[in-house]
């Protein structure tokens, strides 16, 4: 008579598979979502721009780096995150000339090292008015995708390269901004594509009658 063959008791396999999801899962990074109670746009122009993941990175004197940096040349576009209104214009040693904009709920977004220099030059000493857009001042309504300044290279980036230091903060407290960046790259990223894509298309024959 053959053996009868027993199942393994369920709770110990359910228990091994537990521990390892959760070894094997990593726990969801810090940072924003996309869950934000508005529309958010890249803030600077995508075909000009590399960024990468440098939120919390090491700075010098022991600060860590509260935001993601733009890398751009000199003068490229600089666009207003979200909706909101104009609350700093200024500058500072280490961010050089720069924009905050609060949102919707405690949100705001800063803009740092925005261009401080004359065309051609590196001489620091560029009007305002080849710092941020015309229009942008402190009360200002903005527009999500509305150009608000320029990359530059003022404060402590004159040493790093020309970009832009885009800082993300939630009731003043700074958190990760990489995932949405990406979010919006991706969305600029198809905007652009799809206009190509028209630009490129046929007219119909009909349509200019």
């Amino acid at each position: 008579m053959p053996s009868k063959r027993t199942s393994p008791p369920l709770l110990p396999i359910l228990f091994v598979l537990g521990i390892l999801l959760v070894t094997l899962i990593p726990p969801p990074q810090a940072g924003a979502t996309s869950e934000l109670p508005f529309e958010t746009h890249f803030p600077q122009e995508i075909s000009q721009t590399d960024f990468g993941s440098t939120f919390g990175a090491a700075r010098s004197g022991g600060r860590r780096h509260k935001g993601n940096d733009l890398m751009a040349p000199k003068m490229t576009p600089v666009y207003a995150f979200a909706d909101g209104i104009v609350d700093t214009i200024t500058v500072s040693g280490n961010a050089g000339r720069y924009v905050t904009i609060n949102h919707a709920d405690g949100w705001s977004s800063t803009y740092m090292h925005l261009n401080n220099d004359t065309p051609g030059t590196d001489d620091g000493r560029a009007d305002w008015q080849l710092t941020v857009a015309p229009g942008i001042e402190v009360g200002a309504v903005v527009f999500g995708g509305q150009l608000i300044g320029y990359v530059g290279d003022s404060g402590n980036a004159e040493w790093t390269g020309s970009h832009t230091h885009f800082e993300l903060r939630h009731n003043g407290v700074a958190v990760n901004p990489y995932a949405l960046l990406e979010e919006a790259a991706e969305r600029a990223e198809r905007g652009v594509a799809d206009t190509l894509w028209r630009m490129a298309a046929p007219v119909d024959p009909d349509l200019m009658s």
